[in-house]
């Protein structure tokens, strides 16, 4: 099975000059816990939830922060092509839930969560990617 057939691809886009709180109403908006950043038709990073809680409210960031000061610019992905089981071990590897998904052109066509892999019916890659991504810290 390969990712196309499992992946998320209603994606929406956030700009790096967009502010924090733009983010976050898309995020409520879209009941998601991330985005994708792009600038143009690339794709420069992803901001999370998380990122604007930790990096911004925490350190006293305003609400008019633009999203390029909090998110996260080192973006791991994987190719729509790729088999399931090879995406389930990188993403347990790297202890991420969601990996954005690109072609062969490197242009963003979707997103694959372990939600997505916990319904695609392949058990093993699911249980592999959860154990992955369940690790205690």
């Amino acid at each position: 099975m390969k990712v196309a057939e499992i992946m998320t691809t209603d994606v929406f886009l956030t700009a790096p000059t967009r502010t924090i709180r733009e983010a976050a109403e898309t995020m409520q908006r879209m009941d998601v816990g991330s985005l994708p950043v792009g600038d143009g038709d690339r794709l420069v990073g992803m901001v999370t939830d998380r990122d604007i809680a930790i990096r911004a409210v925490a350190r006293g960031m305003g609400a008019e922060t633009p999203v390029r000061e909090v998110m996260t610019q080192d973006i791991r992905y994987c190719y729509e092509d790729e088999d399931v089981d090879s995406v389930a071990r990188n993403m347990a590897d790297l202890e991420v839930r969601r990996l954005p998904v690109v072609n062969r052109d490197k242009r963003l066509v979707g997103f694959v969560s372990l939600a997505d892999f916990a319904h695609c019916g392949d058990e093993e890659s699911s249980e592999e990617l959860l154990k992955g991504v369940a690790k205690p810290h």
